[in-house]
């Protein structure tokens, strides 16, 4: 089933206001045929952000949210609130469960919340290299899409784009090899099939995540199963970010 390539731009926390404004216009203005474009500005930029894509075809996406419609939880943003100016948001990366604690429940209750206000979740998962140089690395990222998506609908599966980004691959400089990126994502369409009926490990969208450049992105892209990019530190200049978008077609 053909897939349209998805680059997806995370922000992380970079950027001013104005800096921010002028690299959604410039990624606006660079649209590539053929290719689904989308950024995930910081939460405070996401209006002026929102602002500045009306008209193109690029999507807004949010790096976060909390796991509830709406209450007494101080410095949280509700996905219900996004979903007045965002189509995806990023659950699970992979510095939130590092750096932040976030563990395999609170990603499984926040991608809940997500697809009950209507977005499309982006899901992280991902090993470490502990874990990939003892051998585990399927086993683990297998568990980690089996929390967080068991028990759904298909339909709910269905509409999740998976991100696979492998920890030590993270802003290093260290992408993983185009062969283990095709590998993994096999293996991760292999169990969204069991997962869900029918021919949801064909539909569900695969992006690769970690240190993914120009130089990379075309090798990185050339197979069956890896359908896009989630770009980190490349997506902070136009130029780099539409030349991986380019690398997809």
């Amino acid at each position: 089933m053909p897939r349209t390539p998805l680059i997806v731009g995370n922000w992380k926390m970079h950027t001013g206001r104005e800096e921010a404004v002028r690299l959604a216009t410039a990624i606006a203005a660079g649209d590539v045929p053929g290719v689904e474009l989308a950024v995930c500005p910081p939460f405070p930029w996401l209006v002026p952000v929102a602002t500045a894509l009306v008209g193109s075809t690029v999507g807004l996406g949010a790096q976060n949210c909390w796991t509830e419609e709406s209450g007494a939880f101080t410095g949280e943003v509700s996905p219900t609130m996004l979903a007045e100016l965002c189509r995806y948001v990023i659950v699970g990366h992979s510095e939130r469960r590092r750096i932040l604690g976030e563990n395999d429940d609170a990603v499984r209750r926040k991608l809940t919340a997500a697809l009950a206000a209507g977005l499309t979740p982006i899901l992280c998962v991902g090993e470490d290299l502990d874990m990939r140089e003892a051998g585990h690395a399927t086993a683990f990222v297998g568990a980690q899409l089996e929390s967080a998506l068991s028990l759904r609908s298909d339909a709910d599966v269905c509409r999740c784009v998976i991100a696979y980004e492998p920890i030590w691959a993270i802003g290093t400089g260290i992408a993983a090899q185009p062969a283990d990126a095709e590998e993994m994502a096999s293996e991760i369409r292999a169990v969204l099939g069991s997962l869900a009926g029918g021919n949801a490990g064909e539909r569900i969208y695969i992006l690769y995540g970690g240190s993914v450049s120009p130089a990379n992105a075309a090798a990185i892209l050339a197979g069956g199963n890896v359908d896009g990019a989630l770009v980190g530190g490349a997506s902070l200049k136009a130029d780099s970010f539409l030349a991986i978008a380019a690398a997809a077609v």
